[in-house]
């Protein structure tokens, strides 16, 4: 375990400590990336802030990303990290990526208490002075760093960063189970024998709030099991309700785009700071923070490098014209999957720019011997990176529309940006946020469970060609609800606000 701090700045005459925040975000690239841009917000505000990271994120993080130039500028700010317990070639994405979780469970607590007790609780780090940790911030799935935060007397806060509406029904998990709306009868460990069965399309009554658009299928990937009993299944469970022991609940999201959800969780954790979106609210803080001087470098929290000749590729582009295709850091697909969307892509004869990640397809010749239709195609119509400036993509005038695994990262930053999405999710929270996208805030097309070459196709179509004013004004409506949320006096800003001040009510 080891620290990484800023240097000191010079002396000062003696004023009262600051807060002392310490985060920890699940090491995922998704989970990092929000709970970084947290803890830059709290940087802003003047707090004193530890990130931890595993050591394994904190090496991508500084050779594909400006982490050092990011936070070189706040002095009450350090990085600290732990092993996740994998092997450096462990491949961290697909399935493999609930691994991490149990790894952690495994090695975590010891660490994370040799941290916090071998380094004074963090104040004898570098010659910056910091008060001994005033609170925790912790992703929801990290119960061990609770048990040892409780056992020192140190406040926790649940930093939960998937939406409202995966938290919620995870939370419901056990009033589904007890309704008997899971198990799915007949269901078999093979995804693909039971993906299209009418008992998927069966409604959901069991979760408040969500009785008349949840449909079994768009429950949560770790609600499809054969056995309730199953440990995937019941440590989110466990995990989630458990969330009512902290003092604090941090959301990633906004009133105006899940209001409902957002109160039907205030009946258990009445203490919630909704605050998203977070990328946008960061950047109005930055510009408006007289401490940040250069405001117009990105803030990358990527593991990969990002190849942004995409850009240029974009700036050739008619406005709109132009689907975005991107399935995020962990989803992987069989080469089988890969030849329908291309095929599907191809076909539609729409522009397209696609982020296909090294490791991304199963086997290693994913993307060898392609078909003469295909590569033709994408040469005509289509450019294909292996990490992409997503923000800034999103943004760019060109893009016209979004295909994603729909992560709620991914989701929040086309809202934003007012793009309209198609959602094939892969796994965890990804299938409700799909269902959201659809049926609730109509700024899509859901396309789980299936991607043949037609539907890839005619989905396309539908948001480029045939709905795209449709869909288009609905985008730019929830943009503006965004936007005016971050704004000076919107409810996420005066929520950060709150939060600050209840951090700071913490101090003893």
């Amino acid at each position: 375990m080891s620290q990484h701090q800023n240097p000191a700045p010079a002396a000062a005459e003696e004023a009262p400590l600051p807060p002392h925040v310490l985060i920890f975000p699940l090491p995922m690239q998704g989970h990092v990336n929000s709970m970084l841009k947290l803890a830059e917000l709290c940087c802003i505000s003047g707090l004193h802030v530890t990130v931890l990271l595993s050591d394994f994120n904190y090496d991508r993080l500084l050779r594909h990303a400006n982490v050092e130039w990011r936070f070189a500028k706040y002095p009450g700010f350090q990085f600290a990290t732990i092993s996740d317990g994998l092997p450096d070639d462990h491949p961290r994405v697909g399935e493999r990526t609930m691994e991490i979780v149990l790894s952690l469970k495994v090695v975590g607590e010891s660490q994370f208490r040799n941290l916090m007790v071998s380094t004074d609780r963090l104040t004898k780090i570098g010659g910056v002075k910091r008060r001994p940790l005033t609170c925790l911030i912790m992703d929801g799935v990290l119960s061990f760093a609770a048990v040892v935060a409780e056992e020192m007397g140190i406040p926790f806060i649940y930093f939960r960063t998937v939406g409202a509406c995966s938290f919620w029904a995870n939370f419901c998990i056990q009033d589904v189970i007890d309704a008997g709306e899971i198990p799915f009868k007949g269901k078999d460990e093979d995804k693909v024998s039971y993906r299209n069965k009418k008992e998927m399309d069966l409604m959901v009554t069991s979760v408040a709030g969500m009785e008349g658009y949840l449909r079994r299928r768009d429950l949560p990937a770790f609600f499809r099991v054969a056995d309730v009993n199953n440990p995937g299944l019941q440590t989110i469970k466990s995990e989630t309700r458990r969330s009512v022991k902290a003092r604090a609940l941090i959301l990633n999201s906004f009133e105006d785009l899940e209001g409902p959800i957002l109160d039907q969780i205030r009946k258990h954790m009445p203490i919630l700071f909704s605050i998203g979106p977070l990328h946008a609210h960061l950047k109005v803080r930055i510009a408006a923070s007289k401490s940040t001087t250069e405001k117009s470098m990105g803030h990358s929290g990527s593991f990969w490098e990002e190849d942004r000749s995409c850009i240029e590729w974009l700036n050739s582009q008619p406005d709109k014209s132009v689907i975005y295709v991107s399935f995020g850091s962990v989803t992987i697909m069989t080469r089988d999957e890969l030849l329908e969307f291309w095929y599907g892509l191809v076909n539609s004869g729409q522009m397209f720019l696609w982020v296909m990640r090294p490791d991304s397809v199963i086997g290693k010749d994913g993307v060898s011997h392609l078909p003469v239709e295909i590569e033709e195609g994408t040469k005509a119509r289509g450019y294909i990176v292996g990490w992409a400036p997503q923000e800034e993509v999103l943004a760019h005038p060109a893009t016209g529309g979004f295909l994603t695994h729909c992560g709620w990262n991914s989701t929040l930053e086309s809202i934003n940006a007012g793009i309209p999405m198609i959602c094939w999710p892969y796994f965890a929270d990804q299938t409700i946020n799909s269902r959201f996208v659809d049926e609730v805030w109509k700024l899509g097309l859901d396309m789980k469970d299936t991607c043949d070459r037609v539907t890839v196709e005619i989905m396309v179509r539908d948001l480029m060609e045939v709905r795209k004013d449709e869909f288009l004004k609905k985008a730019e409506h929830m943009a503006n609800l965004a936007k005016k949320a971050v704004s000076e006096g919107g409810s996420s800003y005066c929520n950060l606000d709150s939060l600050f001040e209840f951090i700071s009510s913490m101090i003893v």
